[in-house]
């Protein structure tokens, strides 16, 4: 498969889209329940993190996703690859959607498990394909596992 940069725009346009999708259900600055009501530990990161941390890592996402794809779906393993990486990709807007949305800090929990879950198994069938691609994904892992421990600790904090 001959696959040109815009292919390579295109992945990583399509995970920023993702991104911008489950960001969606962030909350506004002043929302009740997010900044008045639910309890939040001294070191959750301030608000102006969180989008250039996630524009990175979907930019990364999305390169990843290239040198996957770049050298052909008959490629063995890469449609597996894809599958796995296109459900941590939906998990990972569904973890806005039932932390925020929802406003539920023990179903987000549950969540950003099975995404971590996702994520390293999409690691996994990746690096099979490309150590490069998989490696681009560190990064990501890195993130969702701090996320992981901070959705933990503000489920148990409001419990």
């Amino acid at each position: 498969m001959n696959l040109n940069p815009v292919v390579l725009i295109a992945c990583i346009g399509l995970c920023l889209l993702i991104g911008f999708a489950g960001s969606a259900f962030t909350p506004q600055l002043g929302a009740e329940w997010y900044y008045s009501v639910l309890k939040k530990p001294s070191w959750n990161p301030p608000d102006w993190l969180f989008a250039p941390v996630w524009t990175v890592l979907f930019i990364l996402m999305g390169v990843s996703l290239f040198l996957v794809i770049k050298d052909g779906l008959d490629k063995p393993g890469v449609v597996a690859a894809l599958i796995v990486f296109f459900v941590q990709l939906y998990l990972n807007f569904a973890w806005s959607a039932v932390f925020f949305g929802l406003q539920s800090p023990f179903g987000g929990f549950l969540e950003i498990v099975a995404l971590w879950l996702s994520i390293v198994l999409t690691i996994i069938l990746f690096g099979v394909i490309s150590t490069t691609a998989a490696y681009l994904l560190i990064p990501y892992l890195l993130w969702v596992s701090f996320a992981s421990y901070l959705t933990f600790t503000i489920w148990n904090l409001n419990l």
